[in-house]
């Protein structure tokens, strides 16, 4: 077996080519946009890399030529740990510890060659709502841009060394189940009486204009401390335009107090129940076959990306509240034509949004890990902390 860098245009197709051989007999298993994954490492279409990020990408060959396996490494300026910490990703591979150790070590060394102290992986070079953890439990259909993989990964990666950091879990429940947790009920019914509080989508110019601007001020308040950043309203309106061709206005909820944003959910139609049609590209046919299905064959199931209640309104049933409303009056209702429900993955760190999707009655329908693995092997690990 020989390492190979990729570094040619050639090797670039045959980094996305050798997953799709590899996963041709599995009928779960749905090929992620090319450009979505080639995307992260050219610093045209990655900023991260104007950031002083870095990465490397190899492809492992046997004694005949072909590809048995790939790995990708990577620095994340972004991430602010207690060491220096890189990630490694886009892992593919036989089913051959030897091979996977081999790519793996090559990973490790060119970190520690960055100054790197540990690795997290299989992980995102990016934000974590993309290709993020490996798959260990519920082998279905993947969600956009989510990683599925062969059961047998999880082995490689914990005989290697590499010890859970976190659980990541993909939250389920049907739409039109009429079950929710009683306390819920009952916490809303006050904010549903109180006519100072409101709860409504938008459409139009209103969706495009103000909802970028809604959405800031709440992530803003509610989320910006854990994850670290803020966001900008130049970044939020590019991501609700990224998101324009496939926003459903009825999936995009808002709460008020006097007319002030506090709340939100954001949820989209799961678009990889168009994607597995398209192999891949979204060339001129494929854009064809995009459209045609979204028309005529469109997701019946929703996801939800990102949930949040601005920390003053917390603990008062404003959650409850918007959930209620959002039942009464758009899920339940016979032209909303979505089915189930999957909520992007919450980790184990967060107990607080565990507890709200029980509370759902939706039901932890897919795990992930995500490994961390510290060079000095005398340091003791440490996992993620929890939020509280």
């Amino acid at each position: 077996m020989r390492l190979l860098e990729v570094n040619s245009s050639v090797e670039q197709k045959e980094f996305l080519e050798m997953a799709v051989r590899l996963y041709k007999n599995e009928k779960n298993w749905i090929r992620p946009l090319d450009k979505d994954i080639e995307a992260l490492f050219h610093p045209e279409t990655n900023k991260l890399f104007r950031q002083g990020a870095k990465s490397n990408r190899w492809l492992l060959k046997d004694d005949t030529g072909n590809t048995i396996g790939r790995i990708a490494a990577f620095i994340n300026p972004k991430w602010k740990e207690k060491q220096p910490t890189g990630g490694l990703g886009f892992f593919e591979c036989i089913n051959d510890q030897k091979a996977a150790f081999l790519l793996f070590e090559r990973g490790k060394n060119w970190l520690e060659e960055q100054g790197m102290e540990a690795m997290d992986g299989p992980v995102n070079f990016g934000e974590r709502d993309k290709w993020w953890g490996l798959l260990v439990d519920g082998y279905t259909e993947p969600n956009y841009n989510m990683p599925w993989n062969f059961d047998y990964y999880q082995i490689f990666f914990e005989t290697y060394g590499f010890e859970i950091y976190f659980k990541q879990y993909t939250y389920m429940r049907k739409v039109k189940d009429p079950v929710f947790d009683p306390k819920m009920e009952e916490r809303s019914k006050a904010i549903r009486k109180d006519p100072d509080y409101s709860f409504r989508y938008m459409k139009g110019t209103e969706l495009k204009v103000k909802a970028p601007e809604y959405f800031m001020t709440v992530y803003n308040k509610a989320w910006a401390k854990h994850m670290g950043k803020s966001l900008t309203l130049k970044e939020t309106k590019l991501m609700f335009a990224k998101m324009q061709p496939i926003i459903d206005p009825r999936l995009i909820y808002f709460g008020f107090h006097k007319g002030e944003p506090i709340s939100f959910f954001i949820n989209i139609p799961e678009i990889n129940q168009i994607f597995k049609y398209v192999n891949g590209k979204m060339d001129l046919l494929g854009k064809l076959k995009f459209l045609w299905h979204k028309t005529f064959n469109p997701p019946n199931k929703m996801l939800g990306l990102v949930f949040g209640v601005i920390p003053e309104f917390q603990a008062k049933g404003v959650e409850s509240a918007m959930i209620m409303e959002y039942r009464d009056n758009i899920a339940f209702t016979d032209a909303f034509q979505y089915e189930t429900l999957e909520m992007n993955w919450i980790g184990d760190f967060n107990p607080k949004m565990m507890r709200v999707c029980e509370q759902l009655n939706a039901v932890i329908y897919k795990t992930h890990h995500t490994y961390r693995y510290l060079f000095d092997r005398t340091k003791p690990f440490e996992r993620h902390r929890i939020f509280d």
